[in-house]
């Protein structure tokens, strides 16, 4: 038997390649090897079990150590790769238990995710201070928020999670007032969980506007709706500082001190990639690992997939770093098929994502600020257009914003974003389509979408913007 194909990692990308690959080559071994306790979980759904929508912590995994054995996936938690010989084609592997060996590999997939930034701030031994992206931290937080006898330890329901933690967490008096460094993803989606749990809210934004990839017309919306629903919003306000020793006290900002008693810090990820150092690998955008269309990197016979690697952007062409679920799953199961014999391209990314506040959604896709569209080559023109949801005379017709950018020279769409409190959200995927298909502003114009009152006006709103959009192009 031929050395087998090793994978660092056992969450989206790692555990999509090697059940992939099991399938296809059955013959052959698979060793899957990750750090911690945990393995594919559903990173986007913790905002969602803190803030008790989700029952338990159990209901956010996707597959069991069982399910992976059943596979014939030889999986070893415990197991931390450390690093990378590319000459030998072996892997240095440290165990919890104190052992070190190395494996050998014929190939090799480097799936070891992302991590949170924390910036300047260090959460770290400061009680009721959090960062948020993994499961541990999830239970520890829905613990910290409740009150000490009211807290259901069933929630935890998983054997991997930190125990200990939970418990400490517990125990501790519930917050009164929570503060959100970073107005992203996390912090947004956070805001929601912390009020639905009884918390007084502050959400701080660096820069003027939120969910900044998104663009200014879906921030503004999306801020209005945190405060109509009490979260007090500060955008143009950098958190400085983090005040206290043993647990949070306070933040500083501004020049000004306000008291908290719990924060959470969402500034952004970071790719782990420090088992490569030394290897000599090419890095690309934030320092993720550069790979070609099939995943492949710059060593012989070494793959990378997922948030610690980037990808073929869909509008530039150029290669992107843009951490998201599906680029992990897809591009994890597209080097599985590769390394089994059958080549197959990861795919491009456009960074298509949605988010939620309340009420409100908002999705985005390619390049939706002019400066990035600028700094890609291109000379962006940009409209931004409100329009009905539904037919204007069927109840829950609600007012949604799509903002459009074009390029000036060849009409070719490039991203936009849509914001808006009744399905504005999927609409995106509309947009999404068009870009990988390299359509012009006219071309989605006249695209036929449907219409029935309960669901669409006659125009739907893309088609709108596109309209908009399309006459100013026509009038330069």
């Amino acid at each position: 038997m031929s050395d087998p194909f090793v994978v660092v990692g056992a969450d989206a990308a790692g555990l999509s390649a090697a059940s992939k690959f099991r399938r296809e080559a059955p013959d052959r071994e698979v060793l899957v090897f990750e750090k911690g306790r945990w393995i594919s979980y559903a990173y986007c759904g913790m905002p969602y079990f803190i803030e008790g929508r989700i029952e338990r912590l159990s209901n956010l995994l996707s597959l069991s150590p069982s399910d992976v054995d059943e596979r014939g996936i030889d999986l070893r938690r415990g197991h931390e790769v450390v690093g990378v010989d590319p000459d030998e084609k072996t892997v240095a592997v440290e165990t919890a238990d104190g052992d070190a060996f190395k494996q050998s590999y014929g190939d090799l997939l480097v799936a070891t995710g992302g991590r949170a930034s924390t910036g300047p701030f260090d959460v770290r031994g400061v009680d009721g201070a959090f960062t948020l992206h993994n499961m541990d931290a999830a239970a520890a937080i829905d613990a910290y928020v409740a009150e000490p006898d009211a807290y259901d330890p069933n929630r935890a329901d998983v054997s991997a999670v930190d125990r200990e933690r939970v418990e400490r967490n517990a125990a501790m008096p519930a917050p009164e007032t929570a503060a959100i460094v970073g107005g992203g993803y996390v912090g947004v989606e956070m805001a929601e969980a912390l009020s639905g749990r009884d918390l007084d809210v502050h959400l701080f934004q660096r820069s003027d506007h939120l969910l900044p990839p998104f663009g200014e017309a879906v921030g503004e919306r999306v801020a209005a709706e945190l405060v109509e629903r009490g979260v007090t919003v500060h955008t143009g306000s950098p958190v400085d500082r983090l005040v206290g020793d043993d647990r949070i006290e306070a933040v500083g900002f501004d020049g000004e001190v306000f008291p908290v008693d719990m924060a959470v810090v969402g500034v952004g990820i970071e790719p782990n990639t420090e088992l490569l150092d030394g290897t000599g690998v090419e890095l690309g955008e934030g320092g993720a690992i550069l790979t070609d269309e099939h995943g492949r990197t710059s060593l012989p016979d070494v793959y990378a997939a997922g948030d610690c690697a980037t990808a073929r952007h869909a509008v530039t062409g150029e290669p992107a770093w843009m951490p998201l679920g599906l680029t992990a799953n897809r591009a994890g199961r597209a080097i599985g098929a590769t390394v089994a014999g059958d080549p197959s391209p990861v795919g491009d990314i456009a960074g298509t994502a949605v988010v939620k506040a309340f009420d409100m959604e908002a999705g985005r896709v390619g390049l939706v600020e002019e400066e990035a569209a600028r700094d890609a080559g291109f000379d962006p023109v940009r409209e931004t257009v409100t329009a009905g949801s539904r037919s204007g005379y069927y109840p829950g017709a609600a007012p949604t914003d799509v903002t459009l950018v074009a390029d000036r020279d060849s009409g070719r769409l490039l991203g936009g974003s849509i914001v808006g409190p009744d399905r504005a959200a999927v609409r995106i995927d509309t947009l999404a389509t068009a870009l990988e298909a390299d359509m012009t502003v006219p071309e989605v114009e006249r695209l036929d979408l449907a219409y029935a009152p309960p669901f669409s006006p006659v125009w739907d709103p893309i088609l709108v913007a596109a309209k908009v959009l399309n006459g100013t192009l026509d009038a330069e």
